[in-house]
């Protein structure tokens, strides 16, 4: 099942995953719309390294039925859909299961998304309608398609035609009827890398393809918020909140992978990600004639961060070569200022080097930000009963992360233990570090309880009363 996009590892990094004792935390984390609440019974455990189902770098489902809603996070396996799961992201793709409207269907737009998909023009009655072959051999169902709307069966023979391309075992049909369901813009991935047997492409190289593509657009999305060499953890749940909407589907090959954004909600991401990355292919081309990389200093206005040469390390390592290509929704047009039809951009194994220093330059560069936060306390811990200690912060405003980790002096670290007692976040004034990936405030200052409403009051206290004796024991002394 396709899910929406999601960072699960981020939970764990950090302060937070550190195995001290922690206060429980007032803002409890809810599952996005139609994931399970809890953890299914038949998922298979991460091996913590990455390479697991349930690691950051985990790959996408393919469906063997075709393209559905979302893009897969780190908890889907390989083992395909199941009887009954939901589909998290359904809202606006719920009509693209089966065939559309022909009285909402463009027809020039269905000739369009044909083309786009190998299907090739093949005759018919010149003025009336037009017959369409399917791609490769062209041995499966031929489509009769009107070119006007002029003649009376019209709707009849465009209906057929839709029911055909609905029950067509074409991959590309239902490409084309999902192109048709929500105008959307397409990017696809290639790999190329060597054949398993009998042709086959082993699982974990479509996992890495997964991965690789979710980052891409994770780095997209993130470039829409603002402009960065090194986000970390900052925009990460606006981003991906932003890509939830997205559908994906593999190439029957296993080669390939195409990413369907609608151009209501995904056309910034697919602008950005059409300039980013032509940048990033001209810093590196830079890099590799001249050995300077000031080129991706001047690529980070266009989009490219670390985030984005990381991605593309992911995709390149362990092919010969790979590529993405990007089309604009036919019902759509080309955006302002992006070629009609973009080229695709290409990198290879010598591109690696280049992307790897740019990726470490990104990491150093970026300076620490200041900030003034409000979070709610959900974790404390000093080594005694006096002194400065350390405290971490849901964030509830005034930075784009979701956590921080603080360390307090003696005063401010009582003032924070007694404004979590009676149900109050607190206020304060620091740098949030880039080396920590904007985890980490220093410099803290001007630490005071913020006044909030009642309903929010009431969700602290009853945090801290369900787990009285857990908080008392993650503020004590260690042992």
């Amino acid at each position: 099942m396709h899910r929406p996009i999601d960072d699960p590892g981020f939970e764990g990094e950090g302060f937070g995953g550190e195995g001290n004792g922690a206060v429980p935390p007032p803002y409890r984390s809810h599952p996005a719309p139609g994931e399970p609440s809890g953890p299914r019974a038949d998922a298979p455990e991460s091996r913590g390294d990455g390479s697991g189902p349930r690691g950051d770098d985990s790959g996408l489902r393919r469906e063997p039925a075709g393209l559905r809603p979302g893009f897969p996070g780190s908890r889907s396996g390989p083992t395909g859909p199941r009887a009954g799961d939901p589909d998290p992201a359904a809202g606006l793709w719920a009509d693209t299961h089966g065939a559309p409207d022909p009285g909402r269907v463009d027809l020039r737009v269905l000739g369009a998304l044909l083309a786009r998909h190998g299907w090739r023009r093949r005759g018919g009655a010149a003025g009336r309608y037009s017959r369409w072959t399917p791609p490769g051999a062209g041995t499966g169902t031929s489509l009769l398609v009107p070119e006007s709307r002029a003649f009376p069966d019209c709707d009849d023979l465009l209906g057929e035609a839709l029911a055909a391309l609905a029950h067509s075992a074409t991959p590309s049909a239902r490409e084309v009827l999902t192109g048709l369901a929500v105008p959307s813009d397409e990017i696809r991935w290639w790999r190329d890398v060597p054949p398993g047997p009998a042709g086959t492409v082993p699982w974990t190289v479509r996992e890495q393809l997964g991965s690789a593509a979710r980052q891409l657009l994770l780095a997209g999305a993130l470039a829409v918020r603002g402009r960065a060499g090194y986000y970390g953890a900052r925009h990460r749940r606006a981003a991906q909140a932003s890509l939830e909407g997205v559908l994906v589907g593999a190439s029957p090959g296993g080669r390939g992978l195409t990413a369907f954004l609608p151009v209501d909600t995904g056309r910034p991401i697919a602008v950005r990600l059409h300039h980013a990355l032509h940048a990033a292919r001209e810093a590196v081309d830079y890099q590799r004639a001249t050995g300077g990389t000031e080129a991706f200093d001047a690529a980070v206005e266009a989009g490219v961060s670390r985030e984005l040469t990381e991605a593309l390390v992911a995709l390149v390592r362990g092919t010969e070569g790979a590529r993405i290509a990007l089309e604009w929704a036919p019902a759509a047009g080309p955006p302002e200022g992006c070629a009609v039809r973009p080229e695709p951009v290409e990198f290879s194994p010598g591109d690696l080097p280049a992307l790897r220093e740019a990726s470490a330059r990104y990491r150093t560069g970026e300076p620490s930000v200041p900030v003034r936060l409000t979070g709610a306390v959900v974790r404390m811990r000093r080594s005694g009963p006096r002194g400065a200690g350390t405290v971490r912060l849901r964030v509830l405003g005034g930075a784009e992360v979701p956590h921080v980790r603080v360390t307090l002096d003696e005063e401010a670290y009582r003032t924070a233990g007694h404004a979590h007692l009676v149900g109050l976040p607190i206020r304060v004034s620091g740098r949030l570090e880039s080396r920590g990936g904007f985890r980490r405030l220093t410099d803290a200052s001007e630490v005071v309880p913020v006044q909030v409403d009642e309903t929010e009051r009431d969700r602290l206290m009853k945090a801290l009363h369900e787990n009285l004796d857990f908080f008392e024991e993650a503020c004590g002394p260690e042992d």
